[in-house]
């Protein structure tokens, strides 16, 4: 189960991203487009949870901005892909804005939960979130737990990087993406998905 979703780790690419950001900001266009070629599947799976069909406009508007801004960023690929996902996140917002449509918010904060890791129901959870349906299941997700869960399985971010993208601590967004986590391995039941006992997802630092 792992191996297939090795691969797909944003984290395994983050030496060869940080290395081709500071060879873009040196105005190599070759290694802005090996930056873009890493980073974009993550930012255009977290943004069709944000905005479904509009996901490919607003990731446009995002990649306009972080070119033009690119000389202002100071970190290595996994801050890249944080930075990135900070700017993609806010033109997404304002995307919503524009519709006049207000993202969902939760009914309560999760900041002084602190619940233990999901089981390998949650991690099977993880496997179908390239697909389709269940970039859908997340968009019914009340919005603190679907952005949690894109930022940390689509995008590959950290618990920390993605507190700092959603300007929330580090245990709100874990126990957000833990219950969003649960409630998807729940839905994706009926695929024949089992808890098998428990298995962490990893928070790093």
């Amino acid at each position: 189960m792992g191996q297939g979703r090795e691969p797909r780790r944003a984290q395994a690419y983050d030496g060869e991203l940080g290395a081709a950001v500071a060879l873009a900001q040196q105005g190599d266009e070759a290694a802005f487009a090996v930056a873009y070629r890493i980073v974009q599947p993550g930012l255009l799976g977290y943004l069709r949870g944000m905005v479904g069909d509009d996901a490919e406009d607003v990731a446009s508007d995002a990649w306009l901005e972080i070119a033009r801004d690119l000389g202002r960023f100071v970190g290595d690929g996994a801050g890249f892909r944080g930075w990135s996902a900070t700017i993609a996140r806010h033109r997404a917002l304002d995307h919503l804005r524009r519709l006049k449509v207000r993202p969902r918010s939760s009914a309560l904060e999760q900041d002084v939960l602190d619940l233990p890791g999901p089981s390998s129901t949650h991690d099977q959870a993880l496997e179908a979130l390239s697909t389709e349906y269940a970039l859908e299941l997340v968009r019914g997700l009340p919005r603190d737990q679907a952005e949690a869960v894109l930022l940390r399985v689509v995008v590959g971010l950290d618990g920390p990087a993605a507190a700092r993208v959603l300007g929330k601590r580090p245990g709100a967004v874990r126990t957000a993406a833990y219950r969003g986590l649960k409630r998807l391995a729940g839905e994706l039941g009926d695929a024949g998905v089992t808890d098998e006992g428990p298995r962490t997802l990893g928070e790093s630092k």
